[in-house]
């Protein structure tokens, strides 16, 4: 909850009807965007293992392996397969991909989702597993 109202009582009656964070106006929007970073790292409802195929990756542990193989994922290439996985055969969009898995400073014209996903393609091997759709983005 994102509000005006800041008194004590005012925090406590947005927690108790159902607010997962209760911040008060004014607020650093940096401190937001870490609030909305770590509400989604909760995801009580997301399986902590999700298997798609051969393709079995662990949230908890922070493992990905392919059939026998296991992955070795940088940081950014496991968010990466993390947000495919979750949008569950959603087209993704580079831009929700630099949101995830990049900081908001990161200039939005260059490159380095392709050479990401094309890295993390490598690595999760043949058959490919990543499609690219072309203008809107990429899908597992």
């Amino acid at each position: 909850m994102l509000t005006a109202a800041a008194g004590l009582d005012d925090r406590v009656d947005g927690l108790e009807l159902g607010a997962d964070d209760y911040h008060g106006k004014p607020f650093a929007f940096r401190e937001l965007v870490a609030r909305v970073r770590a509400l989604g790292r909760r995801a009580p409802s997301a399986p902590q293992i999700v298997r798609r195929g051969d393709l079995t990756v662990d949230r908890a542990r922070h493992r990905a392996s392919r059939g026998i193989h296991t992955l070795s994922l940088t940081r950014k290439e496991f968010a990466i397969l993390e947000l495919l996985l979750a949008a569950d055969g959603r087209v993704v969009s580079a831009e929700e991909m630099l949101e995830h898995a990049w900081d908001a400073n990161l200039d939005p014209f260059s490159n380095i989702v392709s050479v990401a996903v094309a890295r993390l393609r490598r690595k999760l091997g043949e058959p490919p597993l990543i499609e690219t759709v072309v203008g809107k983005g990429y899908r597992l």
